[in-house]
């Protein structure tokens, strides 16, 4: 990294991103420009020096790489287990930002991605953090309006869940498709717009510009993952807030509240949301003390720039003898990803989805050796593995949803994706 970068920190965020971009092959920026009172408001944009150490994963191949500018070499099978002894070995302070593919874990039924790896980790030595203030969020423009028409593919799948549904075989499956681009976008100036388009809680992009594990990640999601915290006692809180009910924006401030109010009591969002709830209280008691799991938010309505959301928080103290690293393996994928019960509905979901889902339905962030964790869902985000890219929409469906419905949930939740990527095609970024 040449030293216009390594002393910049008198230069504002964006630029300060594109120059790191530009010059370190892997680098990532966590982006705390949509940030809320419950995410923080901290921006951390970091980068690696050659000598430096980042984990590929690869579900297909079943190895752990680990690379550093020497080259890089098969460390493991697990991802799960090499982060952990990463942590273990490393310096006490040490910190690693990256993401796990949907597919990181090996003993739950989910195909490989065919283009990016299953998992990137880093762990930086240059990093720079910046202080957001409180934003006010304001509605954007309304989703353009969905096309009428069902795409045979999706309402094929569609039927198959809702067979599933009526067998008895899952209470709700989180039904997802994925956009592919063709065209080649430059991936820092996409995230510039797509920052703009639609900020969020855990927004942010990663760049591992690797040989053979070639991987670009721009988010925008609204939902956190897992948290993992001092609990002020000696122990650790464990928290996720998980979000099933999406509704877009008004147009006026009097449609904008009666889609609030529509949301909140809408059966079918509610009995999605309820049922997501009741999963995730299950993966946590599995590493929480007995007793300590809780639910302090049922349902609460949040406001984004184009949508409104249902959302959640289930809580508990993590038992001494659980690692942070087991506790986000127990946690995934997240439950508002898959539905439940999880193992079953990720079968039908295997069965029924024409392609891999990749990066997308993972968790995103970072973790600490101390024992700290914060990650987000990847919703609402791009990948590329260099050339076109994939942007992957969904939602829950119930035995009470309907296709036409669904199909456009999930159109207008790409909406500002696509808008990232196709405006830059379109002025020739």
């Amino acid at each position: 990294m040449n030293d216009s970068v390594n002393d910049s920190v008198s230069l504002g965020e964006e630029e300060l991103f594109a120059r790191v971009a530009g010059a370190s092959p892997r680098c990532f920026w966590l982006d705390g420009g949509g940030a809320r009172e419950w995410s923080g408001r901290r921006s951390v944009v970091g980068w690696l020096e050659p000598d430096d150490v980042s984990l590929t994963f690869s579900a297909t191949t079943g190895e752990v790489r680990r690379h550093t500018g020497a080259g890089s070499q098969v460390v493991g099978t697990d991802v799960f287990e090499v982060l952990e002894a990463e942590l273990a070995a490393g310096p006490a302070d040490a910190q690693w930002f990256g993401y796990l593919g949907y597919a990181a874990r090996r003993d739950l039924p989910a195909r490989p991605d065919p283009e990016l790896p299953d998992a990137v980790w880093m762990r930086p030595s240059r990093v720079r953090s910046i202080e957001h203030p409180a934003r006010t969020l304001q509605p954007g423009s309304p989703p353009a309006p969905a096309p009428a028409a069902v795409p045979a593919e999706y309402a094929a799948a569609f039927a198959r869940v809702q067979e599933e549904l009526r067998a008895g075989n899952s209470y709700e499956v989180n039904l997802t498709h994925r956009v592919r681009g063709a065209g080649r976008v430059d991936p820092v100036a996409a995230y510039r717009r797509l920052r703009a388009l639609n900020p969020a809680p855990y927004a942010g992009f990663l760049q591992h510009d690797v040989p053979g594990a070639e991987a670009w990640l721009l988010s925008s999601s609204p939902e956190r993952y897992a948290l993992v915290r001092p609990d002020g006692s000696g122990g650790r809180e464990l928290v996720t807030r998980p979000i099933k009910g999406t509704t877009p924006r008004g147009a006026t401030a009097e449609q904008d509240e009666e889609q609030r109010r529509r949301l909140a009591a809408e059966p079918r969002f509610r009995a999605e949301n309820l049922m997501i709830v009741d999963l995730l209280r299950n993966d946590l008691a599995t590493v929480c003390e007995p007793g300590s799991v809780q639910v302090p938010a049922l349902m609460e309505v949040e406001s984004y720039e184009t949508v409104h959301q249902l959302v959640s928080t289930v809580r508990g103290r993590l038992r001494p003898e659980v690692s942070t690293v087991a506790a986000l393996r127990a946690l995934f994928p997240a439950g508002s990803m898959t539905g439940a019960p999880k193992r079953r509905t990720m079968e039908i979901i295997d069965a029924v989805e024409a392609t891999p889902r990749g990066a997308y339905a993972g968790a995103f962030g970072w973790l600490a050796a101390d024992g700290r964790a914060d990650l987000g869902v990847v919703i609402r985000s791009l990948t590329s593995a260099g050339d076109g890219w994939t942007a992957g929409t969904g939602g829950g469906i119930t035995v009470h949803s309907e296709v036409g419905e669904e199909h456009a949930e999930a159109t207008w939740k790409a909406e500002r994706l696509l808008a990232a990527v196709q405006s830059g095609q379109a002025s020739g970024a």
